[in-house]
């Protein structure tokens, strides 16, 4: 059988359920782009810069059924994607990477674009492969796609070299039938231990990351089972329906308000399912376990890495769970638990409220009024810095899928390509960016993309003139901040050089008309920005627990000499506000 490489590539793609592709064709992969538009069933997306390509398809993954395409030329193709790619890798996200190489039929050196592309993405992916004989494309683009999906997913670059694109190939018909990789099973004997600690447990609590959001609904009936408390990390923000009575909060530890942190101390056994206890999940390590820590995990890697298990199971969540519960009887509701959950939730909304903001939009009300405008299933993305925290600490969300940010990589300029990246994948559905004004400057041009497919989210850029994040930092730990504070620009006249419509949201007053406005705009398929003059001023939990667990770390001579810096500068009026 005669075909082109390029048409062996779309059909492994089409076979695959993939329904989207990101990037910017070139010179090697014109023909591959040709066989994209001849497909029924994928639409190839131009973007206006490969790292939002990755950023995209990123997205794409985390809000849907399908896997997100990169599909980038050599050379600077590949390199302005590895931010995305290496996002994914540390979020765990399923992503291909399809990168097109040089020739390799034609014995020349120092040829367009060549560089040793796989050794480069071979760090922040999964696998990195390249068919040698045209008959290999079919299956290793098939066999990219399981492996980017088992296990712990993560992001699998092929590389196709361009003659494989431009020349008829003879190839044999085109099959894949490996099996999966099988799906770690938890031993009896595991499930057993697990019960017996859980048994004799007088508090447990569960701790649910990402990894769980395919067992959601078990993750409800655990929690219900044991009237336990639930906490999630950042990125397990949803997995866990945050209006629920034993819902405590997305972070433990130092980055939990004082009433979380209180009914954690009751806690003598920790349940943890699809989660690794990285540095932002517990605000720089600022967290200790119980000693009866009961570790789940996909993935043996993760277990005893920053904290010690009594028991590590090697397991998904969904068949630990389905495992353990028939062996669970259920516990007495504890209505005095879940009474003090629901108090400690309201002290927290009664002290926002009375924090308002006198001149600009006290971030509280923001998102409260944000969430009655977008509805129960919109998709919010953030950005890398206090959007993502303050996201965190006052979204309400309902499921899994619906918060989606740079966590453990934390690269800025994700929220507004994500955003653009869910709206496609998820085009019945709201879908929000919550883009720091530092953050919008990195990929804000990409909405230009929006606006040219008639994909529409509504991009709140919060607008502080500065790097909020790290201006806290600076002024808490320093008296002083530096190269933070952003050249003054104009929101509105980038919405209408993007094509965009644009909306001002100033004090708390105008929320809610704002607001509304702005998805009934963006539901004529038109993307909208709302510039949100944001109030920063009071730090989140997770700023301040951070910042005093680093602190608390430092040795007595260090923490003395930041001290006294700090406590000079203020008292000599040395502010410097650069």
């Amino acid at each position: 059988m005669k075909m082109r490489g390029s048409d062996i590539v779309v059909r492994a793609l089409e076979d695959e359920g993939i329904r989207l592709t990101f990037g910017i064709p070139g010179t090697h992969n014109t023909e591959l782009y040709d066989a994209l538009e001849r497909s029924s069933k994928i639409t190839p997306v131009l973007v206006t810069d490969e790292q939002s390509a990755s950023f995209m398809a990123d997205a794409v993954s985390r809000t849907s059924d399908s896997i997100g395409v990169a599909n980038v030329v050599p050379g600077a193709g590949v390199t302005h994607c590895l931010s995305g790619v290496a996002e994914a890798f540390m979020d765990n996200i399923p992503l291909l990477v399809l990168t097109c190489g040089i020739r390799t039929d034609t014995g020349k050196a120092y040829q367009l674009h060549d560089i040793d592309q796989l050794a480069i993405l071979k760090p922040i992916t999964k696998a990195a492969v390249r068919p040698e004989r045209p008959e290999d494309i079919y299956p290793m683009v098939r066999r990219a796609l399981a492996i980017a999906r088992s296990g712990t997913p993560g992001p699998v670059a092929v590389e196709i070299p361009a003659n494989f694109y431009l020349l008829t190939q003879d190839v044999p018909r085109l099959t894949f039938d490996e099996p999966l990789p099988a799906i770690p099973q938890p031993t009896a004997a595991d499930v057993d231990k697990a019960v017996q600690i859980l048994k004799e447990a007088k508090f447990p609590v569960l701790y649910i990351g990402n990894g769980a959001k395919g067992a959601a609904p078990l993750v409800r009936e655990l929690a219900k089972r044991l009237s336990a408390p639930v906490a999630t990390t950042v990125q397990g923000k949803g997995v866990f329906p945050e209006m629920h009575p034993l819902w405590l909060w997305p972070g433990l530890g130092a980055s939990a308000p004082p009433f979380a942190r209180k009914i954690m101390e009751k806690c003598d056994c920790l349940l943890a399912i699809g989660c690794r206890f990285g540095e932002v999940a517990t605000a720089s390590y600022g967290f200790t376990p119980p000693p009866q820590l009961i570790h789940v995990d996909i993935n043996r890697e993760v277990f005893n890495r920053n904290y010690p298990a009594q028991l590590a199971i090697e397991a998904d969540a969904e068949s630990f769970l389905q495992a353990l519960l028939p062996q669970l009887q259920a516990q007495v509701r504890n209505e005095l638990l879940e009474a003090e959950i629901a108090a400690g939730h309201q002290h927290l909304r009664e002290i926002w409220a009375t924090d308002a903001s006198r001149q600009r939009v006290t971030p509280a009300f923001f998102f409260q009024s944000l969430q009655r405008a977008a509805g129960p299933r919109a998709i919010y993305a953030t950005d890398s810095g206090n959007g993502t925290f303050l996201a965190m600490e006052h979204l309400r969300l309902a499921e899994p899928g619906c918060f989606i940010g740079p966590i453990d990589y934390s690269c800025m300029g994700y929220s507004v390509p994500a955003a653009i990246g869910a709206k496609f994948a998820n085009p019945e559905r709201n879908v929000v960016a919550l883009a720091g004004d530092g953050a919008l400057l990195m990929t804000g041009l990409e909405l230009l993309t929006a606006a040219s497919y008639e994909v529409a989210p509504v991009i709140c850029v919060l607008r502080d003139g500065e790097l909020g994040q790290i201006a806290q930092f600076q002024r808490t730990t320093l008296n002083r901040d530096t190269c933070t504070v952003l050249a003054p620009y104009s929101v509105e006249a980038l919405a209408r050089a993007t094509n965009c419509d644009y909306l001002a949201l100033n004090t708390d007053k105008d929320l809610d008309t704002v607001l509304v406005t702005a998805f009934e705009q963006a539901a004529r398929r038109k993307p909208v920005m709302v510039e949100v003059a944001i109030d920063y001023s009071r730090k989140t939990y997770f700023t301040k627990g951070i910042v005093t667990t680093n602190f608390w770390r430092l040795p007595f001579t260090d923490r003395l000499r930041m001290l006294g810096r700090a406590l000079s500068r203020r008292l000599t009026g040395v502010f410097e506000h650069r």
